[in-house]
């Protein structure tokens, strides 16, 4: 693959982001890395880069707190946008951004372009729990209608199968207040119509905020204001908890001496619920890889990231768009 990694978005830009694509690109020596950002900015930091990473000038950046649509249309230049033209150009197969979530979708879908039959994207990320589980949409679609979540069960049940390796059909769980079937607001009532009767899901029903961790399901559905509101209370909670026992085992001599026991335990579960483990989420419904990365990302993460995009990216657009295509043959009128 050739990723093209907005250089210049995120907090820890561009040292981290450089550092972390350097990381990726020994590791796959035969991907190819494009940075993409200001050649004067960028080039002190690749004094000693492989030969699989190359430049690309931008001179413009989108900041965090810029309306994305606006900031585009203002900044033709700017990393994220150059990133993305390149994927439409065909000049690179996929790319990442840590910068402005609504800026790198935006950027997707105005130079990459959505999938047939997908309305809105979904952003797709894994929880940070025991069994794998992910959640789609984690953000990029705030407002939903019933169909989206139709689509996003058919797109996460997808990635499910490449990414998570499951056999078969992934179980697909909405997120909800209540277990029943009538439950929820009216959108949560109208998807789950549309989810139980779909054959291109194995549907398990509602799943509870509690029932989450629970591995209940492969895939969780929900729109992208509630499963950012998720995604955030979970990495949150996840670090609360590791910080107490950090704190219990370390409050005297005879729990630093059980600590030293358990450090190697303690690491492995750190090292789970760490979101730096995986880097970054794919934005699904869109016409290339897209990898989002966390704002405040470092080299691990973005290498974690761009090692993940290299793995399950190649041909992920092609097989979405087969499952759109199949859903879209089994019902009548707009349910996809």
């Amino acid at each position: 693959m050739r990723v093209a990694v907005d250089s210049l978005g995120g907090d820890n830009a561009p040292g981290e982001i450089v550092a972390g694509s350097v990381a990726a690109a020994r590791r796959r020596p035969d991907d190819e890395f494009c940075l993409v950002g200001d050649e004067a900015v960028l080039g002190p930091n690749l004094s000693d880069a492989p030969a699989n990473i190359s430049l690309r000038h931008a001179s413009e950046v989108v900041d965090m707190g810029e309306e994305p649509a606006v900031a585009l249309r203002r900044r033709p230049d700017s990393s994220v946008a150059v990133a993305a033209g390149m994927v439409r150009a065909g000049e690179a197969e996929a790319f990442f951004s840590a910068g402005s979530t609504g800026a790198t979708v935006a950027a997707a879908l105005l130079k990459v372009g959505r999938l047939a039959g997908c309305r809105r994207p979904g952003i797709v990320t894994m929880l940070p729990f025991d069994e794998p589980v992910l959640l789609v949409d984690a953000g990029a679609t705030v407002s939903c209608r019933p169909q989206d979540l139709l689509n996003f069960a058919i797109l996460g049940s997808v990635f499910a199968r490449r990414y998570l390796s499951v056999e078969g059909d992934p179980r697909v769980g909405l997120i909800n207040v209540g277990e029943e079937p009538g439950k929820g607001n009216d959108l949560a009532r109208e998807a789950h119509r549309l989810l139980a009767a779909s054959d291109s899901v194995h549907f398990v029903g509602n799943v509870e905020g509690r029932e989450i961790s629970r591995g209940v399901a492969d895939v969780l559905v929900t729109d992208g204001f509630t499963g950012n509101v998720v995604l955030k209370t979970a990495e949150g909670v996840a670090r609360e908890i590791l910080g107490m026992v950090r704190g219990a085992m370390t409050s005297n001599v005879a729990t630093k001496l059980a600590a030293s026991v358990l450090r190697p335990r303690l690491v492995a579960v750190r090292d789970r619920v760490d979101p730096e483990s995986y880097g970054g989420s794919f934005l699904l419904g869109v016409r290339g890889p897209v990898v989002i990365g966390h704002g405040n990302t470092r080299a691990r993460g973005v290498e974690n990231a761009l090692l993940g995009l290299s793995r399950s990216g190649s041909g992920l657009a092609e097989a979405s768009e087969r499952a759109l295509a199949v859903a879209q043959e089994q019902v009548t009128g707009d349910a996809v």
